[in-house]
């Protein structure tokens, strides 16, 4: 409902029609920021911007406030909608403004979280004072203990960083490519061991000496097709990334030629490339796979056409699997067999085997995948040489 130069977004509350006017700029230029945990899609709820829907892991959908505090940005990123030298609409949300909006989201369950970035305006610092104020006064003035994720800007000072960990569940930065090189063809404004690679460390140190300071860890994010960098670059910096800095996940963001941007007449990657990183990533992250478990082809890059936990399989010589005996390691490297259905096969084959498909199917396992790799107590159960 729309009264003279305000909107009724709930009984009491108004929000001015630039505020929702802004809320609209910074929600759509946000999107290209992703929080998902499985699969990014956006959807829309009407007339009211800045709801955006994750995927975690389970399949459920959480809607989150997301929005960019500003697009006004001083980086030259060649991929990003916000590229300094891009000629569209700036606009700019103060702390009490961004604040307003989200608990009246928040407080009509629309949303269940907030995920907050921004571009640069002005200088990192002040600007990332402005992220970490929006977290303080909901924190500190309004109680609110629910989910925040805040998006960590590549330079932020270490004290900065800190005050931002000390308020958030969740914090990142996001590297955007897998080496210094591609981030050098991509930037001219950052530097990768400096300005992101020293960030993450200080993240990492933070947590391990307060694990109350962002409680649920770090994540990352990587453009997939920008440059000439391969799946097993940008997988070999993932696995690193895990194994050195703890960082929770990565998230793949497939480039988008824009336009006004100095990449917008380049060719987009295979619309299937990010899908099969994130399967690949799972593996390593999850399943505990080596990088030379999985396959790549001559060009460095994954079969799109297939699950690469079907084409690494196909190259392992423990297949066919018998069920009933198999270890943990390997029963998670059976195509079609999760975490949870492998450990619900252990537990019950230790007081009865099993003998049956129908068995293994009702507890998760996705047979018509895995019955080409696997043996019931020592009797085939699709030739592998048939394939």
């Amino acid at each position: 409902m729309v009264y003279h130069n305000t909107i009724i977004v709930g009984e009491t509350d108004y929000i001015s029609m630039n505020t929702m006017r802004k809320m609209q700029v910074l929600s759509d230029t946000a999107q290209y920021d992703l929080c998902d945990y499985v699969n990014h899609h956006k959807q829309s709820t009407p007339q009211l911007p800045g709801i955006y829907y994750s995927t975690r892991s389970n399949g459920c959908q959480v809607p989150l406030f997301k929005v960019l505090m500003s697009n006004k940005c001083c980086n030259d990123c060649k991929y990003c909608v916000n590229h300094s030298k891009r000629n569209f609409t700036r606009m700019e949300l103060t702390p009490e403004e961004l604040t307003r909006v989200f608990l009246n989201y928040y407080q009509r369950k629309l949303v269940d979280g907030l995920f907050l970035s921004s571009g640069i305006s002005g200088d990192i610092e002040s600007t990332m004072e402005n992220v970490v104020e929006v977290a303080r006064i909901l924190r500190l003035e309004h109680g609110y203990q629910d989910y925040i994720h805040l998006k960590i800007i590549p330079g932020t000072s270490k004290d900065l960083i800190k005050r931002a960990m000390a308020l958030a569940d969740r914090v990142s930065v996001n590297i955007e490519a897998a080496t210094p090189d591609g981030l050098s063809e991509l930037t001219s404004t950052k530097d990768y061991q400096k300005d992101i690679m020293r960030r993450l460390k200080w993240i990492k140190d933070i947590h391990e000496r307060n694990p109350k300071y962002a409680p649920s860890g770090q994540t990352t994010q990587m453009i997939v097709g920008a440059t000439d960098e391969t799946d097993e670059d940008i997988l070999n910096r993932a696995k690193w990334l895990y194994n050195k800095l703890d960082v929770k996940r990565s998230y793949f963001s497939a480039f988008q030629p824009l336009e006004e941007t100095p990449l917008e007449n380049q060719s987009g990657p295979h619309p299937q490339r990010a899908g099969r990183l994130y399967q690949a990533d799972a593996l390593l992250n999850s399943y505990n796979f080596k990088l030379d478990e999985l396959v790549f082809q001559e060009d460095g890059l994954l079969d799109v056409e297939q699950d690469p936990k079907i084409t690494a399989a196909w190259e392992m010589d423990i297949f066919p699997l018998e069920i009933n005996s198999a270890s943990y390691r390997d029963l998670i490297r059976v195509p079609g067999i999760g975490t949870i259905s492998a450990r619900r096969i252990i537990a019950i084959r230790q007081k009865k085997p099993f003998h049956k498909m129908d068995d293994l199917k009702k507890l998760g396992v996705a047979v018509n995948r895995a019955e080409t790799f696997i043996k019931l107590q020592g009797n085939y159960q699709t030739a592998l040489d048939a394939y």
